[in-house]
């Protein structure tokens, strides 16, 4: 089954070459020209992976994308944020927020295609496994459930990986710059302080069992022994 791709860009010719390109390689693709529009669309149907622009006319990119993952419905749905070159703070924000990836204008639609497979191909490999379970602490890959002594945990999108993440790797200490490499990918150009905020709100989240997340000093991070 073709998987969908909505496609939210406010430039005309950039949202009709970006469908046109996703179309070919083989999805079914969908334009929208502002957020009112893409909100529309959810009401009848949420796609496989968003493509967002950031600035858009009736409401920007980043809030869109805090509301996509704030929405139990779409919490899952892989982002990527089409972001002007220089906005180097807005593509921080947005992998900070929970976009899976970025993609600067002006691109190359082969480019593009290529972030779309490779995001889809990650999603699938963290997958294969659905279910990860440490003491009190169980995660449910494909029902995308996290639950600490019984009780249901909401986690932003990239909390979520990172917790899987550390679950995976049972008893390996993961380096701040691993982290960064794997949960958000292509040599994601932020500081190891993302991995550590995120650690911080993982910890506060999980309550009691925030505790098995341990800090190694100077190296990262680890769960179990």
């Amino acid at each position: 089954m073709e998987k969908v791709i909505y496609c939210v860009e406010d430039d005309t010719n950039i949202r009709e070459l970006v469908i046109y390109a996703l179309k070919t390689a083989g999805f079914q693709a969908y334009g929208f020209e502002n957020a009112a529009a893409f909100y529309k669309k959810l009401e009848s149907e949420y796609p496989d992976m968003i493509i967002l622009d950031i600035m858009l006319p009736d409401e920007d990119g980043i809030t869109i994308l805090k509301k996509l993952r704030a929405n139990q419905k779409s919490t899952a749905i892989p982002v990527i944020l089409l972001t002007a070159r220089t906005a180097e703070h807005d593509r921080v924000k947005g992998l900070d927020t929970g976009a899976d990836d970025y993609v600067t204008k002006p691109f190359g639609v082969m480019e593009l295609i290529s972030r779309v497979k490779a995001v889809f191909r990650r999603l699938g490999r963290e997958e294969e496994s659905n279910e990860f379970v440490f003491g009190d602490l169980r995660v449910d890959v494909k029902k995308h459930e996290v639950h600490a002594k019984d009780e249901l945990i909401i986690l932003t999108y990239k909390e979520f990986e990172l917790l899987t993440y550390l679950l995976k790797n049972q008893g390996i200490v993961l380096t701040r710059d691993k982290i960064l490499d794997v949960i958000w990918d292509y040599g994601y150009e932020g500081e190891t302080r993302t991995v550590d905020v995120h650690i911080g709100s993982l910890r506060q989240k999980l309550g009691i069992c925030g505790d098995m997340i341990k800090t190694i000093r100077g190296v990262g991070y680890k769960i179990g022994d």
